[in-house]
This record gives C-alpha cells, structure tokens and sequence, in this order.
C-alpha cells in the first residue's frame, strides 16, 4: 500500500503560505492544495447569491445549490470553478478575504470540504495549506509548519499583490483588515487558527520571496529526511 506524504502549512492571511507552498509542490512533484482558495469560493457564492456569510442555514443552502470544483492548469496551479466558471481571479478580489474568513467559521462549510480534502492527501503527495491543516484537517500530516510574519509586513505584501493585479489598494485599511481576520480567525469557535503542538514556526517578517522560501525548503527537507531514517 502506498504512503504518501502530506506537508501542512498553516497560518495567518498574508504569510505567503499558497506563493510558497504552489512553488515548493511544483519543485518537489506534490500536488498543491490551497485551501483558502476553495473557502474564498464557497465565500464568492455567497456574495453572488446576496445572502449572510455568518448564517449556517443561508450558507448551507446556497452550498446545496452551487457546483464547486477544483482543477490545475498545465503548470501545476490550482483552479477554481464555481458553476464551471473559472473564477481563480474573482475569489482573489479583496472582499473575498472577509467572506472567506466568516463562511470557514461555519460547521455546514467546514463538513462540506473535510472530506474532500483529506481525500486527496490519502491519494496524493500534497502540500496543502491553511488555516487547520495540521490540527484538525491533516493532524497526521508528515510534516508540520506555522508559516507566519509580522502584521505590517502581510500587510504590505498584499496591498502590493493587490496594485500589481491592476486594483486599488488602501495600505491602511488593509492592515486593519488583516487584524481583524486574524481575530476572527483565532477566535471562531470551529477550527480557529493555531499552531498545531508539533508544528515547526517559520517567520518570514523582513524575509524576501527566495530567501522565505529557502528556509521553508530546508525546513521541509530536514523534517522528511529524519522522518525517512527513523
């Protein structure tokens, strides 16, 4: 029977969690699951549809009215479909981050992806990232990392992101932005953001893209090789 191997990567909005874990599968030949990608569709169906992010009941009907799935591109990056739009450019839109984080704090959302998730860790080599990989969605997971960088710092990354996809960015209001999803991240009853007991923290606060993600790579490499030689 086949072992394969799950990375999780949790931690807060902004970290750069999906930028390094997405290059790290494709270097290592993982499959990428990005899980903040599918709650930020679950969230956009919400919106589209006009209905409460924070009512289990509106949200649990809407799940069971849309077609959600996940596809990759030729080059290994993970796809949204909502309904068999393509919408990986919609869910990316700044709102999206605050429907993402109010529907991932309800149980019907929480049910409703568990089960796709850890489907593909037990038939995939994957590097999946979020929020409660390493507590609650894969807490068996091979390796185990709490991707994290000063509030100012994410901040800063994502009003940049932002400007570069051509939108309008307020680096004020993004940073309390950003406070305020850690805060409901951490205190929602359901799956809240934290570090898993035996997970690894890795900073990336005044860490550039190749720099995060070297210490990232040795990180992931060390744990895999003395998990190999016990």
């Amino acid at each position: 029977m086949n072992h394969y191997h799950s990375i999780a990567i949790d931690g807060p909005s902004g970290a750069g969690k999906s930028t390094m874990a997405r290059a790290l599968a494709q270097e290592m030949g993982y499959l990428y699951v990005d899980t903040g990608a599918i709650y930020r569709t679950v969230g956009l169906a919400v919106y589209r549809r006009g209905a409460d992010p924070t009512d289990p009941v509106a949200v649990e009907q809407v799940l069971g009215q849309v077609d959600i799935t996940m596809g990759y591109g030729k080059d290994g990056t993970q796809r949204m479909y909502l309904d068999g739009e393509d919408v990986s450019k919609a869910i990316r839109e700044h709102i999206m981050s605050r429907y993402a984080s109010q529907v991932a704090a309800l149980p019907p959302v929480r049910a409703f992806l568990l089960e796709k998730q850890r489907h593909l860790a037990e038939n995939h080599n994957v590097i999946m990232d979020g929020r409660d990989i390493g507590t609650v969605v894969l807490p068996q997971a091979d390796v185990k990392i709490f991707l994290t960088a000063d509030p100012k710092a994410r901040a800063q990354r994502r009003y940049l992101e932002l400007l570069e996809r051509g939108q309008q960015a307020d680096l004020e209001q993004i940073l309390a932005d950003v406070v305020e999803r850690d805060r409901q991240d951490m205190e929602r009853p359901i799956a809240p953001l934290k570090k898993a007991e035996d997970a690894q923290v890795v900073d990336t606060t005044g860490k550039d893209l190749e720099e995060s993600r070297k210490v990232l790579r040795e990180t992931i490499a060390k744990a895999l090789g003395q998990e190999e030689e016990a």
